[in-house]
């Protein structure tokens, strides 16, 4: 893990985050569809991050993580675990950074992501198919090679570089409308880091953030309901980036008084908004980066002004024809 003295990250620490990322990563697009409004009941406003470097918001937490490691850090190289959008994140800023990145990647993962990242230069190790196979494959590795754990989500600066993704969602709503703010905010959730940082992000605000899982996949549900994190063995799920076997325990700590909602959303779910979305937009996501619509347009409140995070992009040729077969 990057060492950090952010254990407990707040608003003020994101804005910096977000300074020291400008230049870095992009200010990713919020769209906006009146035919999508008209279908889900409420104004959406959707952040584009299937349009950031590595076609996810994870690039955000990776660069912010490695630009805060030191020098000694930095001369032993980096590592992480991943089933696939940290692993290209981790890739592209370590190319950036000039380090040398080793990958632990499940044996199952898309080829697309990980042909990605071998592309930016990161040696991939296959590693089992949960997220607790490939964190233990990575530590030993760490242990014996000096390399630095990025972690996947469950570290304070990878949450306050996700965090800028909530950051700037915030203060495009209130320029483009009038000082508005949001009454809702749809995430996503594998690890947590997006939905901790959307929670830091609306640190203060009345904003109800409501965490969105895939159905099988709902360790933040369940973790909430019981008041400390819960591991779960993950269902299959066209949304491979959020089946984590649990989510941060960082995470679940910001999360836990700050989320006014945990849902689930079934595989017809998300193909539905998937192809939606790029019939409607067209604009092209991943699985897991429809998964906060299709909360949305099913449980968003009528009449009200809703953020959904679009998480990623990274999605198989495949995968996306026999959704458009299925779903078009």
């Amino acid at each position: 893990m990057t060492e950090s003295v952010l254990a407990n990250p707040t608003r003020n620490q994101a804005l910096s985050a977000q300074q020291r990322l400008r230049g870095k990563v992009y200010a990713t697009p919020v769209l906006r569809n009146y035919d999508l409004d008209e279908q889900c009941g409420a104004q959406l406003w959707l952040k584009a991050e299937n349009m950031q470097r590595v076609g996810a918001f994870k690039a955000r937490g990776a660069y912010n993580a490695i630009s805060q490691l030191t020098a000694d850090q930095l001369g032993n190289g980096i590592t992480t675990y991943s089933s696939g959008n940290h692993a290209q994140a981790v890739a592209w800023a370590a190319r950036g950074f000039r380090l040398k990145a080793t990958i632990f990647m499940p044996t199952n993962a898309p080829a697309i992501k990980v042909d990605a990242v071998k592309a930016l230069g990161a040696e991939v190790v296959s590693v089992g198919t949960t997220s607790l196979e490939r964190h233990a494959a990575a530590k030993e590795f760490a242990a014996e090679s000096k390399a630095t754990i990025i972690e996947p989500f469950d570290d304070a600066n990878i949450i306050v570089g996700q965090a800028t993704a909530s950051l700037e969602l915030q203060q495009e709503v209130t320029a483009r409308a009038n000082g508005a703010i949001l009454d809702e905010l749809f995430v996503p959730v594998g690890g947590g880091g997006l939905l901790a940082g959307a929670c830091i992000a609306f640190e203060g605000s009345p904003t109800k953030i409501i965490a969105v899982e895939p159905e099988g996949c709902s360790s933040m549900k369940a973790s909430l309901a019981a008041g400390e994190v819960v591991a779960m063995e993950p269902g299959p799920t066209l949304a491979d980036g959020l089946k984590p076997t649990r989510v941060g325990e960082l995470n679940f700590a910001i999360a836990k008084d700050r989320v006014g909602k945990a849902i689930t959303v079934n595989d017809k779910e998300i193909g539905e908004a998937l192809v939606k979305l790029l019939l409607t937009t067209k604009t092209l996501v991943e699985p897991s980066g429809a998964a906060a619509l299709a909360g949305a347009l099913r449980s968003a409140t009528k009449g009200t002004r809703v953020g959904v995070l679009l998480s990623g992009g990274n999605i198989a040729p495949a995968t996306l024809a026999n959704l458009l077969r299925t779903h078009g």
